[in-house]
């Protein structure tokens, strides 16, 4: 039976109701929402990606010449339209003012930066180019770029070859040639030589310290003229003369390795006409550009990225390598997470578990959802006043007084940098384990206990692998957040250039005393503090490229256990 027409009239929605009553309208607010985030996420990282991904391909070399007659050599890295000031206008011909000054041109004009290199010779490493000042572009086929250990990139044509000082090849072919066959061999004695100067020389140095301090150890303990201190230094000046044995035999061969790569040079003629002699040892790689083939722009790209991915940096860390900045920011993330997670864990079941509501209980809750606040950077004063001060300080009164008043662990190390960051987001691991554990349900709790079980075998047994999934996420949230911190760093350990790594093939093997580099850091060092602002911008990118890709290979392992996790523990519930 139908309903009377009356009741119908009387529940169908009156004409004038608004749109807001039905919240259609909110719903297609929280959708655009929710898609302006995502394209802006998505937007950054194909950003990131594309600039990280393009640094080190390799480009065509340019000649510019310009109406004055003056040429210019180098990579193209961009190009803009300006407004041209009186100074740029000081620098064309009569006849390119003349044209600009007749509206040829229009107001605006192009222009290109071309990274020139050469700076030892030029004094630049970079030049802007103006269209309008072009008289012509052409790519030289023999057009050759060095990468160097020192002063960048140079660019030229290869002229000569020399063996000993004496010209055994002329001509670029001839040159080049000469130089592919000997560069190899020159690079092997090259590393060689780094080999020995940074490591061995640096054992020897450590050895000699080691027992300069035992020294000085038996001299705090026993008196400046104790036998005891008496017969330390007579074991220091014998061990003492071994070293300098072995540091000259090491001298004599750095000085032959010297001696042999010094014979070769490649003469390489500029954009200016000016004939420059660079040494073979000098050059990490050089190819030469405009002749390279796509297999021979792979070959160049690869080789680009693993010197990135292993070598030290070079050139106020605007060229080279990260290595020692991917050991130190995972070393630091790891001991962060093990400092935290456990804290974090265990507040949180105190809190949700075991205390008694009431004002204490409030206050520190409050405390904690406030800390979340404290900008990063009081953490870093607080972590230098009281971990490397205070703890730091006393350690090395206690433990190391034989190397005062030199720290030890009195200043930034890894070690505090690590606590320091576990402060900072132990508030993310204590917030979420307490919502993880208030999500598992109080039934499963009373059947534990109806079972005889105590409160902390409950508590073990029923509670902790319910909540494992969502303890586990706040251990990837503050993983993620103190991997990517930077400004506690600069205070608490974090450095431009660590000359030894946190850790090594020495025992202890972890050395948390030592500053490290970070990611984070050497970003915005890159960033802010790089002399060669243009040559540094491309590696910003690769650099923060790899920091997003180490932080998501940590995520995915940390969720990979969890899942793992989940699945022993639930499954052995019951």
């Amino acid at each position: 039976m139908s309903a009377p027409v009356g009741w119908q009239k009387r529940m169908r929605p009156r004409g004038g109701t608004s749109l807001l009553a039905h919240g259609e309208n909110m719903l297609w607010l929280m959708g655009g929402a929710l898609a302006v985030c995502t394209i802006m996420i998505v937007g950054l990282l194909s950003l990131v990606v594309y600039q990280g991904a393009t640094t080190f391909w390799p480009h065509p070399i340019i000649a510019v010449t310009l109406d004055n007659g003056r040429t210019i050599m180098g990579e193209q890295t961009r190009s803009d339209r300006f407004t041209p000031t009186p100074e740029a206008e000081a620098s064309w011909s009569e006849e390119t003012r003349r044209r600009f000054a007749a509206g040829e041109a229009g107001e605006k004009i192009t222009r290109r930066l071309v990274r020139t290199g050469n700076f030892d010779v030029s004094g630049t490493h970079f030049e802007w180019v103006d269209d309008i000042a072009t008289a012509r572009t052409e790519r030289p086929e023999w057009a050759v770029v060095l990468e160097r250990h020192e002063w960048g990139r140079f660019y030229g044509i290869p002229v000569g070859f020399k063996v000993d000082g004496e010209k055994v090849a002329a001509g670029a072919e001839d040159a080049w040639r000469e130089f592919e066959s000997v560069h190899d061999e020159v690079s092997r004695r090259f590393e060689r030589r780094y080999r020995l100067q940074k490591h061995d020389f640096g054992r020897l140095h450590a050895m000699e310290e080691r027992a300069r301090l035992e020294v000085r150890d038996a001299e705090l303990k026993y008196g400046a003229d104790s036998p005891e201190r008496a017969r330390t230094q007579e074991i220091y000046q014998g061990e003492k003369a071994a070293l300098d044995a072995r540091a000259q035999t090491l001298e004599e061969e750095i000085r032959l390795l010297d001696e042999t790569n010094g014979r070769y040079e490649l003469m390489m003629a500029t954009a200016s006409g000016d004939t420059v002699s660079i040494p073979v040892a000098s050059v990490v790689r050089g190819f030469p550009a405009n002749r390279l083939g796509l297999a021979g722009r792979l070959g160049v790209y690869a080789s680009r990225w693993g010197e990135f991915l292993r070598d030290d940096p070079r050139e106020a860390n605007s060229e080279g390598g990260v290595w020692p900045a991917i050991v130190g920011t995972v070393i630091m993330t790891l001991l962060m997470s093990i400092a935290v997670v456990p804290f974090g864990v265990l507040a949180a079941l105190y809190l949700r578990e075991y205390a008694r509501a009431g004002f204490m209980v409030s206050a520190v809750r409050v405390a904690i959802n406030n800390m979340a606040g404290v900008p990063s950077i009081v953490f870093g004063v607080f972590g230098l006043g009281f971990f490397c001060y205070i703890i730091g300080g006393s350690i090395d009164q206690f433990f190391f007084a034989e190397k005062l008043p030199n720290p030890t662990f009195g200043k930034g190390g890894v070690l505090w940098a690590s606590l320091t960051l576990a402060l900072l987001t132990l508030p993310v691991v204590v917030v979420a384990t307490e919502e993880a554990l208030a999500a598992v349900p109080r039934s499963m709790r009373e059947g534990s206990y109806a079972c005889g079980a105590s409160k902390w075998q409950t508590i073990r047994r029923i509670v902790l692998p319910r909540a494992m999934p969502g303890i586990m996420t706040g251990f990837i949230l503050a993983m993620a957040r103190g991997a990517g911190e930077v400004a506690p760093l600069m205070l608490v350990g974090a450095v431009k250039l660590a000359p030894e790594l946190p850790v090594d093939g020495v025992a202890p093997y972890l050395h948390a005393e030592r500053s490290f580099m970070h990611l984070g850091f050497h970003i915005f060092d890159l960033g802010f503090q790089s002399q060669n602002s243009e040559a540094a911008k491309p590696m910003v990118f690769t650099t923060t490229l790899l920091l997003i890709a180490i932080i998501a290979a940590l995520n995915i392992a940390a969720v990979w256990i969890r899942t793992r996790l989940r699945r022993r523990f639930i499954g052995g519930t019951f």
